[in-house]
């Protein structure tokens, strides 16, 4: 192993000052930069300053800066015209344009047999019957007023993430590693499922696409050049969750072509088997080597605990994952960057970038949150990330107390560009107020995120700001 910790690239104040400038307990360090110039369409940093104070909501849902508003675009237990309710748990979230000038959204549904309202599909796009997860498609006219709602995928469980395809689908990923026989279900769980936002002849039958690995997981990107599925796995005790990437059968992609199969194969690094011990923002780990996963389908024991060539790489809970189209770099995030605090504390956050042609893993920015016990814990670390069109992160809370959507300017302040108001997302609340799934439509002119529970699908739009 190499490990090269190397000076912040960034010449402005540091993220630290700016944070507590801002008022908002969390700190941003490290090579913010690289985010934004991996996505050269979405602008070359943040808004020179953020969107001003939240003002309250008289409905009591959403607090936003003044001049932006809210549609709610679809409610948790709503009954749609073919008489069954919209399920629960709003999770991850894909955006697609759609040929009228709206747009379609296809959203998961982290459901399991516990889950308030199941997603209940039409037989022929159901996986599992016993399965209660699954994906809704949402459809939005120009205005963001909702012309449709129906179920595209059925008899899954515990969809969390997922991602866009370079050929527009979305791929769906089952969080769970539940087997047949277990809480009642008929199939193997813990898979990808493939879904189209605009063919629902596409979805019927579904198939699990099982060459890609059958563990916890969350997200996904590809590489559209070579085709190279990258796979994020959220899992937060030992062993770690890990980083995947899957070589396919047919690189050039296109509908269906991961059915084709292909090899899943672990990230390893000598010597580095827990990412979360790296503090220091620029950190590089070189040497980085992939080997091939003995049993996708987790047959005996967990994907991440198999006898592998070399041992690999683990994180705690590795959740978002996304290309830049500039660097040609996939990053992802690890929601839990402090073992001390354990997966019921408040923790920390990093942001990762792999360079597939140098073999290096950067650790580019982290967020690091308070001492325990602070008198200002305001902010959790962040688990959906998205680029905003017009610089920046913005970034989904998942914690205790509040939640936001954050955003960062091009000085690196850390600013709050909404609250949810419905519940303030204790666990020991009986709803849960994560926010999920942000991305912005094709125009840049909406975005879309999920209130996890009760489930709420927004759409916010307003004066946003450009660098100039």
């Amino acid at each position: 192993m190499s490990v090269e910790p190397q000076s912040n690239p960034l010449s402005r104040r540091q993220f630290v000052a700016r944070a507590a400038a801002a008022g908002v307990a969390v700190s941003v360090a490290g090579s913010v930069e690289a985010l934004y110039t991996a996505q050269p369409a979405l602008g070359t940093s943040g808004p020179k300053i953020g969107y001003g104070p939240l003002i309250e909501d008289p409905r009591g849902m959403l607090d936003l800066p003044r001049g932006f508003k809210y549609n709610v675009l679809s409610r948790e237990g709503t009954v749609r015209p073919d008489g069954l309710q919209t399920p629960s748990r709003f999770d991850g979230m894909g955006t697609f344009p759609d040929s009228h000038g709206g747009n379609r959204l296809v959203r998961n549904h982290e459901c399991s047999p516990t889950a308030t309202i199941k997603v209940v599909a039409p037989p022929e796009r159901t996986y599992d019957p016993a399965g209660a997860g699954g994906t809704s498609t949402l459809v939005v006219d120009k205005h963001n007023h909702p012309t449709s709602e129906h179920v595209s995928l059925g008899g899954s469980a515990i969809n969390c993430s997922g991602g866009i395809t370079p050929w527009r689908t979305w791929l769906t990923c089952e969080e769970t590693e539940l087997k047949a026989g277990q809480s009642g279900y008929t199939k193997d769980h813990g898979f990808i499922f493939e879904v189209d936002p605009y063919d629902d002849r596409r979805n019927n039958n579904p198939f699990p696409l099982k060459e890609m690995g059958r563990f916890q997981h969350e997200a996904v990107a590809i590489d559209p050049a070579t085709g190279i599925v990258y796979e994020t796995e959220d899992a937060f005790v030992a062993p770690l969750g890990g980083f995947y990437r899957f070589l396919p059968n047919r690189p050039r992609g296109g509908w269906g072509s991961l059915r084709a199969g292909g090899e899943l194969q672990a990230m390893s690094i000598a010597g580095t088997p827990d990412l979360s011990v790296f503090q220091e923002a620029g950190t590089v780990l070189r040497n980085v080597e992939w080997v091939k996963v003995p049993d996708p389908l987790a047959t005996s024991e967990s994907v991440r605990a198999q006898d592998y060539a070399k041992p690999i790489t683990g994180g705690y809970k590795l959740e978002g994952c996304w290309w830049g189209t500039s660097d040609r770099c996939v990053y992802f995030v690890s929601s839990f960057a402090r073992t001390e605090l354990g997966p019921q504390q408040n923790h920390d956050g990093q942001v990762w970038r792999y360079d597939p042609r140098e073999r290096t893993l950067r650790l580019e920015v982290i967020f690091t949150r308070p001492t325990p016990g602070s008198d200002n814990p305001e902010f959790d670390a962040p688990d959906n990330i998205t680029m905003s069109p017009y610089g920046g992160l913005m970034m989904c809370e998942d914690g205790l107390g509040d939640q936001h959507i954050l955003g960062t300017t091009e000085d690196g302040e850390v600013f709050k560009f909404a609250r949810n108001r419905v519940n303030n997302g204790t666990p020991e609340a009986p709803e849960y107020g994560e926010l999920a799934g942000a991305g912005f439509s094709a125009d840049g002119r909406t975005m879309f995120f999920n209130v996890y529970t009760p489930g709420i699908t927004y759409a916010i739009t307003g004066p946003w700001r450009r660098r100039r």
